[in-house]
């Protein structure tokens, strides 16, 4: 399968060139446009009747992926994610797998399995866990990022904390656990939240930028005007 990363960093877009028969794996809704001839279907990934009840208490997030399958003939397919940001390629095989953040997974090839993970449920952390993908197999994975991708390579019993927001990916040889930050006055008024302590060996990815606070920033401002006119 043949591919083109165009505009990095900032304003990225992956254009994938499918032969007859290929077929890419994308969250759904990332496409920007495609050839006609390319066969679409969207399916839905669960986990398990407890994956379910995590992802009812998450407000009913759910992970749908779509298939772009070319038929006899070849054509192009054009992904890309909102958040302004970069996109990256991780290469999966057999022994070096990845645990991914929903939000960063743009696409995967042909071989490679995603596997829902939903942590939190047992760790008390209701509505406030983590919705992860598990991704085995062996191919080309594609992930998204919100500003640009800073990556850490930790050594055997290295640790880092990563703020949630933040959390791209990182290796399935990496032990983690999720986390209050700090003590419940850190939690309530640093702005952090939740984390992510990960211990190597592996790999990590980082995102620059958090949307949460991109969010607010945008919310400050119309907020004035939201308020005014409901008055």
């Amino acid at each position: 399968m043949n591919y083109e990363i165009r505009y990095k960093p900032s304003f990225s877009l992956l254009v994938v060139a499918l032969g007859p028969g290929e077929r890419i794996t994308a969250e759904a809704g990332a496409m920007t446009y495609m050839h006609p001839s390319i066969q679409v279907s969207t399916r839905k990934r669960e986990k398990s009747l407890l994956g379910s009840i995590g992802l009812a208490l998450l407000g009913g997030q759910s992970f749908f992926v779509t298939d772009y399958i070319a038929g006899n003939e070849s054509g192009d397919v054009a992904l890309s994610a909102a958040p302004l940001g970069d996109i990256e390629t991780v290469a999966i095989a057999p022994g070096k797998g990845f645990i991914v953040q929903k939000s960063s997974y743009l696409a995967a090839e042909q071989g490679i399995n995603l596997d829902l993970k939903w942590e939190g449920f047992t760790k008390g952390l209701f509505g406030q866990g983590l919705l992860m993908i598990k991704v085995s197999g062996e191919g080309t994975l594609f992930i998204n990022t919100f500003g640009a991708i800073d990556k850490h390579q930790l050594k055997a019993g290295e640790k880092m904390i990563v703020d949630n927001f933040h959390l791209v990916a990182f290796s399935d040889t990496c032990q983690y656990r999720v986390m209050k930050f700090g003590g419940l006055k850190e939690t309530l008024f640093s702005g952090e939240g939740l984390v992510t302590e990960i211990t190597g060996p592996g790999e990590i990815y980082i995102q620059t930028k958090n949307v949460r606070e991109l969010a607010e920033m945008i919310w400050s401002v119309i907020e004035p005007r939201v308020q005014a006119k409901s008055r």
